[in-house]
């Protein structure tokens, strides 16, 4: 019961910023957005019985970087920045726990299309960055990693776990991605909307991943019982 009243206020404050975003309502976004990741917080610690200590720490940050975001101006688009990269590292190194064999090829294999993607990204949107170029390259590699070991642990295990979470990250890649066009080549409102949905979209995948993690291991730990 708790777990579905969760998930509805994770969706309905997800909603109401959306709504905020769409129409310009400035005081829906700032009471909303900074609750988007604090229910999902609350969703997952009613969804598993031991929550992952790193997952939760990289929805704080995650939570941080939702409100720094919020404001305008290259300090807190720096700081915002920062709080989305130590949640990132935090992504990736779950996702290293849990790949069980890989070559090196197939990792060059699973990196190609996420650095492509960045590759011409930056490419993009480079003449506008300026002092930034450094902070949103470093930024972009991070998430193409996480990407890349996201793809590689499904290429060797195929399991609902490593299926979520690679969705999580492609669509991760796509929202920075409308979000860095948005603010460095063309500003619009589609934008913003469509930044926010795919946003809210990836972090509830990665969430999935993470519950489904703990069902399949109770679920191998009952077998093997």
């Amino acid at each position: 019961m708790i777990k579905k009243i969760a998930l509805i206020g994770f969706l309905l404050v997800s909603i109401l910023d959306i709504i905020g975003i769409a129409f310009k309502i400035e005081s829906l976004i700032y009471l909303f957005k900074p609750l988007i990741l604090l229910s999902l917080l609350f969703l997952y610690s009613n969804s598993v019985v031991d929550r992952n200590k790193w997952y939760s720490t990289a929805l704080v940050f995650s939570f941080f970087g939702d409100v720094f975001l919020i404001y305008s101006g290259d300090f807190t688009f720096k700081a915002g920045l920062i709080s989305f990269l130590v949640a990132h590292i935090l992504f990736i190194s779950i996702v290293i726990k849990r790949i069980q064999k890989a070559s090196f090829l197939k990792a060059l294999l699973a990196a190609i299309p996420f650095f492509i993607v960045l590759t011409g990204l930056i490419f993009l949107i480079k003449n506008a960055l300026n002092e930034l170029l450094v902070p949103v390259v470093i930024y972009g590699i991070t998430i193409s990693i996480f990407g890349m070991v996201s793809l590689l642990d499904y290429s060797t295990k195929k399991t609902k776990e490593s299926l979520w979470m690679l969705f999580g990250a492609i669509v991760f890649m796509i929202s920075d991605s409308i979000l860095a066009i948005n603010k460095f080549y063309e500003s619009s409102l589609f934008f913003e909307i469509i930044v926010m949905i795919t946003y809210v979209s990836a972090q509830y995948l990665i969430y999935k991943s993470m519950v489904c993690e703990q069902v399949e291991e109770a679920e191998l730990k009952s077998f093997a019982n």
